[in-house]
């Protein structure tokens, strides 16, 4: 959801808002999503097309020289077969509701480094003039915000270190410094963490060269004035004292968290899932941009905090791991998998409910029980999808399933012989 912040001399109402530019401007109901968007063709809104809500209009079908609009077509539902998925949902900026003392909903001036990063570009809703978005005036004081919502103890964040903020936040600074001089640049933070090749020289260069000020605190209030200007009370930890200053623009640096569609695309994919909703790797160190399940992998911040390099290489192994995977012609698979005993399965449907990897069926067989030949529902597990997770042989109420090599019989013999 996106707060209108309409520029000055421009009237929104007839348009809907710009979601690549963060809601700080306005498209039309055909358009393009963002200059690189893959494939970079139109999109129209349904819900705001005249065509689709009155049944006329109708003009970007008539000046389209290709033929391409066809008004008629419907959603549908198409079923494939592939050899992997790559998951890479992305990550969004979380709301800012519960941060009521920063006066995000109070003043257009107050904006989060995702808007700044639409204001500062040339393609963004002020062809990259930086100025406040209240009135378009130039602004002379601009204070940045660290880790709003993030390394959070209370219900409101997020417990874990957001990862880009600190990095983005110095480049943000030292583009403004470079480009307006004139302008006043101060940062609070926590801490600055800057864990990376030539990281900690960029974030120096902030300080030194462009003049950064730096102060290490937290700001307690943001406080919209009649002035136009915001006030920002806040503490300076190194210097033990309670700060009040004077801001044109406030800077928001925001927690990120996963797409709030991870959580539905992970049970899909039956791969696992962390309590902040990052998908879950198979080895931190081993196989990190593999899931448990086979066949799916990570890419980006659907698995955990990253910036843009760290996601370029994930997203790269992930590829390399596919393309292994595909140019096989044979697969070599865990042995230690599910069995079934069709003597002892009574066809209760327990195991098949647990399996994760949707492994298990049923099947009508004929059953030879001490010479008596019947036909039962017994279970049957499908040895490539089955990772050995265990979970049906605990879960099985007649001892039927069993790990093939940890077989109960096989490991009561292991103890027998450890203990003789």
């Amino acid at each position: 959801m996106y707060r209108l912040r309409p520029l000055p001399g421009k009237c929104p109402s007839k348009k809907s808002l710009s979601e690549f530019n963060r809601g700080l401007n306005t498209r039309s109901a055909i358009y393009t999503p963002f200059a690189q968007a893959i494939p970079n063709v139109p999109v129209i809104d349904r819900e705001s097309c005249i065509k689709f809500k009155t049944g006329k209009c109708g003009l970007c079908e008539k000046v389209c020289q290709a033929g391409a609009i066809d008004y008629t077509q419907q959603d549908e539902i198409i079923t494939r077969q592939y050899g992997a998925i790559v998951v890479a949902t992305g990550f969004d900026t979380i709301k800012l509701d519960k941060y009521g003392e920063y006066a995000y909903n109070e003043s257009p001036d107050v904006i989060t480094s995702l808007e700044l990063e639409r204001v500062m570009n040339a393609a963004g809703p002020t062809k990259g003039h930086l100025e406040r978005l209240s009135d378009g005036k130039h602004p002379k004081e601009i204070v940045f915000i660290q880790c709003v919502g993030s390394r959070c103890d209370d219900h409101r964040g997020k417990p874990y270190c957001s990862k880009i903020c600190c990095m983005y936040t110095a480049k943000h600074a030292m583009l403004i410094r470079d480009k307006y001089p004139d302008v006043n640049v101060t940062v609070f933070y926590i801490d600055v963490r800057t864990p990376g090749k030539n990281f900690d020289e960029f974030y120096r260069r902030a300080v030194e060269e462009y003049g950064v000020n730096y102060i290490k605190g937290q700001v307690g209030k943001v406080v919209p004035q009649a002035d136009g200007s915001l006030l920002v009370q806040g503490s300076d930890l190194l210097d033990g004292k309670q700060i009040k200053m004077k801001a044109d623009m406030v800077v928001l640096a925001t927690a990120i968290e996963p797409d709030p569609s991870v959580r539905k695309i992970a049970t899909m994919l039956t791969a696992s899932i962390d309590t902040n909703n990052f998908l879950t790797e198979a080895h931190p160190k081993l196989r990190p941009v593999e899931s448990p399940t086979a066949g799916v992998f990570l890419s980006g911040v659907c698995q955990g905090p990253k910036d843009i390099p760290e996601t370029v290489s994930q997203a790269g192994a992930a590829a390399v791991k596919v393309i292994g995977l595909l140019a096989k012609d044979k697969l070599t698979t865990n042995p230690c998998t599910a069995r079934s005993d069709t003597l002892l399965c009574n066809g209760c449907s327990v195991c098949q409910n647990v399996c994760p990897y949707g492994a298990i069926s049923y099947e009508e067989k004929e059953v030879n029980d001490h010479g008596i030949r019947e036909t039962r529902r017994v279970a049957v597990v499908n040895g490539a999808l089955c990772q050995g997770c265990g979970a049906c042989t605990v879960a099985c109420p007649s001892g039927a399933m069993d790990l093939q090599g940890f077989s109960n019989r096989q490991i009561i013999a292991e103890v027998d012989a450890i203990c003789r």
